[in-house]
């Protein structure tokens, strides 16, 4: 699995169009009207990534698997969410089980209603990020007056967490979202911030869904939500829910080349997304590769190479000894294993090796 990203927006933003063209599927209905996504739907796809096409090749693997990503579309959210109007204690409920947030914001008129009557993404931004930080100051303020008592009682965990609490309910009260704290914390307030499981700790990419002949460019719109992302430290995409879904229907790879190329467009905005939700949560690709099969894998940036070998199977992880190493590069570069290790480019790292993007690894190890 690679990672978990929940769809949010206002209704009728295009969250369902592009939840069904990532995944190639009608599974969310998209309609003209407010809270067509009762339930959250789960899609997931393969994360497109040539090396692991190139070293199946090479290795004459059976199967090529790719590493995952998986998508959630989450229902509408409206203003007074936090207090529950429409269908916003499911929407929070939801949003608290995915790792990271893509927010659709349209950016282009149309004959679609909008909630509000109007179109701006900038507002749309506020309204949301507006009711999730009311509801984690709701969260943060009844967790103050428990862990203060417990704080009293010379609890130390409670003693500990009280500053931090503090800290993010001050910022919450000023109309910023916890993930601004993030780059002031040392790694302990890091995990006890994660601990709090806050929606606004999330990280964030911004989604701008523009009309067909803006899609390679953007517009006037998506530039105004890249200037904001960018001043908050977010990622944003642009893609046009409306040809991701013409392209979802296409079979053949080289007729979907033709299509995106007729547009201008030098790959689907799927590639786009998965690209910046690595970048997003520093995640990296390592493979394992033989003649049954080739397979791609994702870790956090800075994994050991034992963590690397616990996403394989946890006994790997607990009774690690070595992992034998080869640069996916070298690999493909150099035609195999064989040569690899001819040429003296195969390495044995050890129990602190951190893990580099495109690695191929073997792992040994005792249980």
């Amino acid at each position: 699995m690679g990672f978990n990203c929940g769809i949010v927006g206002l209704p009728n933003v295009g969250k369902s169009t592009l939840f069904n063209a990532l995944t190639a599927t009608a599974a969310a209905e998209a309609a003209n009207y407010p809270f067509c996504t009762i339930e959250p739907n789960t899609g997931r796809v393969a994360v497109p990534d040539p090396r692991i096409d190139d070293l199946a090749r090479i290795a004459k693997s059976q199967k090529v698997l790719p590493t995952q990503i998986e998508f959630v579309d989450i229902a509408g959210l409206v203003r007074g969410a936090s207090k529950g109007e429409g269908l916003g204690n499911q929407f929070l409920a939801n949003i608290r089980e995915v790792d990271a947030i893509i927010h659709v914001l349209r950016c282009f008129e149309g004959e679609v209603t909008h909630v509000e009557n109007s179109v701006d993404p900038i507002r749309d931004t506020e309204i949301v990020e507006t009711e999730l930080m009311l509801a984690d100051l709701d969260s943060i303020e009844k967790r103050i007056v428990n862990t203060e008592k417990k704080a009293r009682g010379q609890d130390k965990d409670a003693k500990a967490l009280m500053p931090l609490l503090t800290r993010v309910a001050e910022l919450l009260r000023d109309g910023k979202p916890a993930r601004a704290l993030l780059a002031s914390l040392d790694p302990t307030e890091t995990k006890m911030l994660k601990g709090l499981q806050l929606l606004t700790a999330k990280p964030v990419l911004y989604v701008c869904n523009v009309e067909e002949e803006n899609a390679g460019t953007g517009n006037a719109l998506s530039a105004k939500v890249a200037e904001m992302a960018a001043a908050e430290g977010s990622g944003t995409v642009v893609i046009s829910a409306a040809i991701e879904s013409e392209v979802a229907q296409l079979s053949d790879p080289e007729e979907k080349a033709e299509f995106l190329a007729d547009l201008g467009l030098e790959e689907a905005g799927l590639a786009k997304l998965i690209r910046a939700g690595y970048a997003l949560l520093d995640l990296i690709t390592f493979f394992t590769v033989g003649p049954k099969e080739a397979r791609a894998w994702t870790v956090r940036r800075g994994a050991t190479a034992p963590e690397a070998a616990g996403e394989i199977h946890t006994d790997f992880e607990r009774g690690f000894i070595r992992a034998e190493t080869i640069a996916s590069e070298d690999f493909i570069g150099l035609g195999g294993e064989s040569a690899v290790k001819e040429a003296g480019k195969m390495r044995v790292e050890g129990a602190t090796y951190l893990v580099k993007d495109g690695d191929v690894f073997h792992f040994r190890f005792n249980v």
